[in-house]
């Protein structure tokens, strides 16, 4: 038995997927453009066979594509922790909480380029 609520809640979930995975892109080629020239700065003149070549961006592509189904799956959550804590079927709860994921989701490819200044750090200052 599905109630108002639920349904509801699933049909606004769905309707902001778009814009997830929309930033999902965004952020994967902002990442990817970050990591490119800190590691032309910082890695390169250091590692003589550090090089980023047609084949690492498409692999690294494939990988990235990989992780946005991985984090589709863990969109998902949003609905579920919305249908299990939002039981007034609050709009700003529901606002706050995709907010929350949208912005880790678009965080998270951004660790790669800080590992290359940890490891320019580590390795090399």
């Amino acid at each position: 038995m599905t109630t108002r609520n639920s349904t509801d809640s699933r049909l606004w979930w769905r309707a902001k997927r778009l814009k997830y995975n929309k930033g999902l892109v965004y952020a994967g080629i902002l990442a990817f453009f970050t990591y490119a020239i800190l590691s032309a700065f910082l890695i390169e003149p250091y590692e003589q066979d550090f090089d980023i070549t047609l084949f690492t961006m498409a692999f690294q592509g494939f990988g990235y594509l990989i992780m946005m189904l991985i984090a589709n799956v863990f969109y998902n959550l949003g609905s579920f922790v919305d249908k299990l804590l939002n039981k007034e079927d609050d709009e700003k709860f529901r606002e706050k909480l995709f907010k929350m994921g949208y912005w880790f989701s678009f965080g998270l490819p951004f660790l790669i380029p800080v590992l290359v200044v940890i490891v320019f750090f580590v390795k090399y200052y």
